[in-house]
């Protein structure tokens, strides 16, 4: 199986070469940037210190920026499972999107049939597990919002990528606001952290517990519950999260 994109290398990477076998997660993000002309002029600027594997136009097509086996900026400090600093073990597609401060908007069909494409390809050439295809948000919860609520990963998953829910969509509505009690919520984060989430702040963030547990809600929902992200755990995002963990069990 191969793929086809157009090659222009951004000079942001590791000079060191890794394994195949260190591969194990796909990051998504957006460009969070009005022109995609700009968004990748950034990509490619050795001073902006950031990069990414993959860029993925408005049209569809394709951008090699990093090689597979080469170390790309784009998950910066980040947290999953019990790995720090994705950038070691993943590769990164950055989708052109303005994201949430310009004018946030749905992915384009073309870019999503190419994110399906680019995502099998890696998925097989690299054995990379549904759980770990992650956005930046669930890597980097208090810096990043990206790819965000917008972003297709209900389809993806009806495609066989990524990680998603068996709950029926009546059931989701019934439990949507309904308030959860402080055992119930100590169980959603229990949740949270089977499926991967960093559940404590960062030390260099100073953030209390509430604080930061409101932001990783959010980071959820904008993944999981994308009808509604205000960073409250209700009965719906409970009943998710328990069905998540179960399938990782």
């Amino acid at each position: 199986m191969s793929l086809k994109t157009i090659i222009d290398y951004s000079p942001n990477f590791y000079s060191t070469k890794r394994s195949f076998k260190q591969i194990k997660f796909i990051i998504f993000h957006y460009t969070g940037m009005k022109k995609e002309s700009d968004s990748l002029k950034r990509l490619k600027n050795i001073q902006s210190e950031v990069s990414s594997h993959y860029f993925i136009k408005n049209n569809g097509k394709i951008v090699t920026l990093v090689p597979d086996l080469y170390i790309a900026w784009h998950a910066g400090i980040s947290y999953w499972k019990n790995f720090k600093f994705l950038n070691t073990n993943s590769i990164g597609i950055e989708v052109n999107n303005p994201g949430h401060n310009l004018n946030y908007k749905k992915f384009s069909r073309k870019q999503i049939n190419s994110i399906l494409r680019l995502t099998k390809f890696l998925i097989k050439k690299y054995q990379i597990k549904p759980q770990n295809i992650l956005g930046h948000s669930d890597v980097a919860p208090i810096r990043k919002k990206d790819p965000g609520e917008k972003f297709p990963w209900k389809y993806l998953s009806q495609h066989k990528i990524g990680f998603w829910h068996e709950l029926d969509q009546k059931i989701l509505i019934k439990n949507r606001n309904l308030k959860t009690n402080n055992i119930e919520i100590r169980s959603f984060v229990k949740n949270l952290f089977k499926i991967g989430y960093l559940i404590k702040a960062p030390k260099n963030y100073n953030l209390s517990n509430t604080q930061y547990i409101k932001i990783l809600t959010k980071a959820f929902q904008r993944r999981f519950r994308q009808e509604l992200v205000n960073g409250i755990i209700d009965q719906e995002c409970l009943i998710i999260s328990e069905n998540l963990a179960k399938k990782l069990n």
